[in-house]
């Protein structure tokens, strides 16, 4: 069956067409380092994006990040996402690896990411190995720094605000110095760089040769294309850290004889959002450089990353919105469904403590939840999740245990409805509260089912192959209610048409 696109959809394609439409022929301008107005367009119409050069880093700090990208691509924590646009299962040219909070996650394009836990004080994390485990606490200590360094680059910019400062602020070489940031915005800059996660990105651009090229400015081959950061706090800051594994011989950007971007070169690409007068800018990276996107520039501007020859590997560190994606979050969901699950009855069955719709209807909404947000995210994801460390395992074990018992629950309310002698506006509101629900379920199982056995599934090495979990044939006595719910949905739908008049 044939997705829908959302709203958000049709209106993204429709101004993709519309922008399309207004380039015709022509490529739109852009600017590197090489262009004599290119520092002055950044500070007027980027002033918001901060680049800190390799050397104003620790070198110490420097080894130890390298060196943990290096350990984990080893053990073969990376690894690239099957992802889903547009109805479609496509697999990310980039290999990726969420690092964070203990119980945060990550979603964008439709996938959620687990963070292996990186060993914050007061967490137990038992990794499978010495060296993973060292890398994440680099990668901890990374974070750390790089909070402190966005902290640092709010300040510069309010300073300069303040003072209606006309220079060039975004290059914050070795000496750049700590300002003074007073008054009552510190907590929130701070609380905007509270970085919780990291999403680690690694690709050789030798083993894609198809990679796309960039549509508007004529930038060359794309490793990420054009987006905004998904599921961010509100004005929250983004903190990357680039990795390029150059070699000493490699060409620098201003010795480039070739007009625009060095294709030689990885680069981030920068644009204001369906603009097509301002110039785009292409800002080389090298080993060890990193950028910040401060304040609303990642909603108000696009970015892109251009590939260049060599690996590279980037640690992009975010505050992910978690008010519904957290391990806490979702075990207090299911806690407050399973409240309405009395004793179990001489039948095997439950007592449901209330009938009334609304809690029936929340209770339905919460079991969709729990299966389709976190257990089948999960399992798609094949052994991935479980590379670095078994962390995620005992809370998935007990996620499905609180799901089993909102199947038995969903089965005590069908049980209710089919009863004899329950009014029929009772009868009617139970069904109506549970209905919507229910039709949803089998619908993304059916996805998810087909998800798993697509071809882009197949294609994945073994162990990050898809699992379609929970999972059950027809007649699994462990289970109360069928995996196919078609004849279920097709019976409640049946009751409200008797009912009607």
């Amino acid at each position: 069956m044939k997705r829908t696109p959302t709203a958000e959809e049709r209106e993204r394609e429709a101004k993709k067409l519309r922008l399309f439409e207004e380039l015709e022929d022509t490529w739109l301008p852009y600017l590197t380092p090489k262009d004599d107005e290119f520092y002055q367009q950044w500070q007027l119409k980027y002033p918001k994006l901060v680049l800190r050069e390799a050397g104003a880093v620790p070198e110490e700090l420097h080894r130890d990040v390298q060196a943990a990208f290096a350990t984990l691509h080893q053990h073969g924590c990376l690894a690239r996402d099957l992802v889903r646009i547009q109805g479609k299962d496509l697999l990310t040219p980039v290999a990726r690896l969420l690092v964070g909070n203990p119980g945060c996650t990550y979603k964008y394009l439709s996938t959620r990411l687990f963070a292996a836990p990186w060993p914050v004080r007061g967490s137990s994390v038992a990794y499978h190995t010495a060296e993973i485990a060292a890398a994440c606490q680099t990668l901890l200590s990374l974070n750390g720094y790089l909070q402190l360094e966005t902290a640092q680059a709010w300040e510069e910019l309010v300073a300069k605000e303040r003072a209606n400062i006309d220079e060039v602020p975004v290059c914050i070489g070795p000496d750049f110095g700590l300002g003074i940031f007073d008054g009552p915005d510190e907590a929130d800059i701070r609380s905007r760089s509270a970085y919780n996660v990291t999403l680690l990105n690694f690709m050789d651009p030798r083993k894609m040769p198809h990679l796309k090229e960039e549509p508007y400015f004529g930038m060359g081959k794309m490793a990420v294309s054009w987006h905004h950061d998904e599921n961010l706090a509100d004005r929250s800051a983004v903190a990357v850290y680039s990795h390029s594994c150059e070699g000493p011989e490699e060409e620098s950007e201003e010795d480039s004889p070739l007009e625009g971007r060095d294709p030689d070169t990885w680069h981030v690409g920068f644009k204001i959002s369906w603009d097509i007068e301002t110039p785009g800018l292409a800002i080389p990276l090298h080993q060890g450089d990193c950028y910040f996107m401060l304040d609303d520039l990642n909603a108000t501007h696009q970015h892109c990353v251009l590939a260049g020859l060599p690996p590279r590997f980037s640690s992009t560190h975010r505050v992910a919105e978690c008010s519904t994606g957290t391990l806490d979050y979702i075990l207090q969901r299911c806690q407050l469904a399973l409240q309405n699950v009395g004793d179990v009855t001489d039948s095997g069955g439950v007592a449901l403590k209330s009938l009334e719709p609304a809690v029936l209807k929340q209770g339905e909404e919460i079991h969709n939840e729990v299966e389709f947000e976190w257990l089948r995210q999960f399992w798609f994801q094949g052994s991935r999740p479980r590379k670095c460390t078994d962390w995620w395992c005992e809370p998935m074990a007990r996620l499905e245990e609180m799901w089993r018992r909102m199947e038995v629950a969903t089965n005590g309310v069908l049980q209710e409805v089919r009863r004899e002698g329950v009014p029929v506006g009772q009868r009617n509101a139970m069904v109506t509260a549970i209905l919507a629900s229910l039709t949803a379920r089998q619908t993304l199982r059916r996805e998810w089912h087909a998800r798993c056995q697509s071809r882009a599934a197949r294609s994945l090495p073994a162990d990050q192959q898809p699992e379609c979990r929970p999972y059950w044939e027809k007649e699994d006595p462990s289970m109360p209610l069928p995996f196919d719910l078609t004849d279920i949905v097709s019976e409640l739908r049946g009751l409200l048409l008797e009912a009607s008049p």
